[in-house]
């Protein structure tokens, strides 16, 4: 059985297109040397993470560290729920090496001094995690889960553009915004009686504040609040999007008319089929059912 005062961490060397892989050694060494004890395991391919996870909780740990990016705390969190569900609360600290880093921009814009500082003092807080039931299963986030218009690109990048890094990126805006899909996604609130088949541009459901790195798309989202911020964009249309683009990086895009935020319990969905959905960054199509909230669950290193 493991040191349940070690840290297992889950090393994505690929995460920042490499540059995590790089960097990771000097930081750790640095944990190491201020007295933390960590354990590493490294992965080679997607799902390794979530592997990892799971197995080194069964092995006894209780803290573990996410060395990588959003990708790679979201595969963490998968891997120790639904086992963690009803036993202590396991921590999750994070060395933001990767891209985005969306969950601790909560926190701070310093990135990885501050993740170092806050791992070397010990301070933590509790954290919600948010689950997705789906037909077949269910996937735990604890950043946000969007669907429409930002699923669209992500899917898009992910299947057609993705060897061009960012101009694939770009591209997938591009193409995505020459079709602009503005549909409804069917669902019920709290157990409202009322169905809510309004076609919108885009609707999230957040647990923190920032997406992709800077895109402050939940302004009030609080992670150890115990409710989902539900943000939802109504019918915008392509220059309504454009002109509006900005407002998605400081958070005013909530004061646009079309736009309506709810602090929520559980969100139901009455779907025809699978959708593409943006889970913390990942791309992931399913037959959504259910989102609903897992207070304090988890400790956040922050």
């Amino acid at each position: 059985m493991a040191d349940n005062q070690s840290y297992f961490a889950v090393l994505n060397p690929a995460a920042g297109a490499g540059r995590c892989g790089k960097l990771a050694g000097a930081a750790l060494a640095e944990l190491r040397a201020a007295g933390i004890a960590i354990d590493v395991a490294e992965t080679r391919q997607a799902g390794d993470g979530t592997r990892l996870a799971r197995q080194a909780y069964a092995n006894g740990y209780r803290k573990f560290l996410a060395v990588g990016g959003d990708g790679t705390s979201y595969e963490i969190v998968n891997g120790l729920f639904p086992g963690a569900e009803d036993a202590e609360s396991p921590t999750l600290g994070f060395l933001p090496l990767g891209t985005g880093n969306s969950f601790l921009r909560d926190f701070t814009t310093q990135g990885a001094a501050y993740a170092k500082d806050a791992i070397r003092s010990g301070k933590r807080r509790p954290c919600d995690v948010l689950r997705l039931t789906y037909k077949g299963g269910v996937l735990h986030y604890i950043n946000l889960l969007s669907i429409g218009f930002p699923a669209d690109v992500a899917a898009l990048t992910n299947r057609r553009f993705k060897p061009f890094g960012h101009m694939g990126y770009l591209l997938g805006i591009l193409v995505s915004l020459a079709r602009l899909r503005r549909r409804a996604f069917p669902l019920r609130v709290d157990g409202a009686a009322a169905l809510d088949d309004r076609r919108c541009l885009f609707l999230t459901f957040n647990n923190s504040q920032f997406t992709g790195g800077t895109m402050h798309i939940a302004p009030q989202a609080n992670s150890g609040d115990g409710l989902i911020e539900f943000v939802r964009w109504g019918p915008v249309g392509r220059l309504g999007l454009l002109v509006n683009l900005h407002t998605l990086y400081d958070g005013t895009h909530v004061k646009h008319p079309l736009a309506e935020r709810r602090a929520v319990r559980q969100v139901d969905f009455t779907l025809d089929g699978p959708i593409d959905m943006m889970i913390d960054g990942e791309v992931v199509t399913a037959h959504a059912e259910r989102i609903e909230v897992l207070p304090g669950a988890l400790n956040v290193v922050a």
